[in-house]
């Protein structure tokens, strides 16, 4: 393959240093720096004010299904399950899809055993509404309308119904925080949400939530990948702009070359 070249092992290589480095050195008990997220911070906020007025939390994981996206939705969903469990508070999640709603259904309940309140989990709010877009997101802003929700959580793949949910939440007063990798969905949460995840950020969730030393480790070491990568791309353009001139720019320059 043309990209098969001696670089590119190298740079693949110090990317695996880095993370295996940070890995080990947060099992050690080594603190790892992550730069607050505020979006992320905000779920406490969220969850205490619906504990504050008595009235339930609403999650939606988006319309895909169990995918990279889904399975972070899901690591974020037990960490707001196990705080509004520590308040008794009520946790309405809607699903859209078969799988992920099997899934949930079992976060759900380790997440109320994890924190000593198995009683608390009911089955029926957990719910499967429709795997059709805007069927959901009509049986989802009913579900919102009705129980007057005070927090509520849009973490997930969302498509044209984001504006929908968002419109509705704002609509019964709720705290809402929203984060998504859609970025053509990114302005209606941002326009509508008081809190919005971007980019990078909703892949960090889980480690910033949990604080487990594993996967703190490999999101600090890939971000001291990128900054690897950052480095090789501008040394690359010094290359390529001295190498008329400077012999030892072409010797950088060889090394970006992908294929003969």
């Amino acid at each position: 393959m043309s990209h098969a070249t001696l670089p590119v092992l190298v740079f693949e290589g110090v990317i695996v240093f880095f993370i295996l480095w940070k890995i080990l050195s947060a099992r050690r008990g080594r603190e790892l720096y992550i730069r607050r997220i505020p979006g992320l911070s905000a779920i406490d906020e969220a969850v205490g004010r619906a504990t504050e007025m008595g009235r339930p939390i609403f999650y939606s994981p988006g319309i895909q299904g169990l995918d990279i996206v889904g399975l972070q939705s899901l690591s974020i969903l037990s960490h707001i399950i196990k705080l509004a469990a520590k308040f008794r508070t009520r946790v309405m999640v809607a699903l859209a899809d078969a799988v992920l709603y099997t899934i949930a259904q079992d976060v759900a309940r380790e997440a109320y055993a994890r924190e000593g309140a198995p009683e608390l989990y009911e089955q029926d709010d957990i719910k499967f509404l429709s795997d059709q877009q805007f069927a959901y997101a009509s049986a989802s802003i009913g579900l919102m309308s009705r129980e007057r929700v005070a927090s509520c959580f849009y973490f997930g793949s969302f498509f044209a119904e984001a504006l929908i949910l968002a419109e509705t939440g704002h609509h019964v007063g709720a705290i809402q925080v929203a984060g998504t990798p859609q970025i053509t969905q990114l302005p209606f949460f941002i326009a509508a949400c008081d809190y919005c995840i971007i980019g990078d950020e909703y892949y960090a969730g889980s480690a910033y939530l949990s604080k487990e030393p594993t996967l703190l480790g490999s999101l600090v070491g890939q971000d001291l990948g990128k900054l690897v990568i950052i480095a090789a791309l501008i040394a690359g353009v010094i290359g390529v702009s001295i190498s008329p001139w400077v012999p030892a720019g072409s010797i950088v320059l060889e090394w970006f070359k992908v294929g003969k």
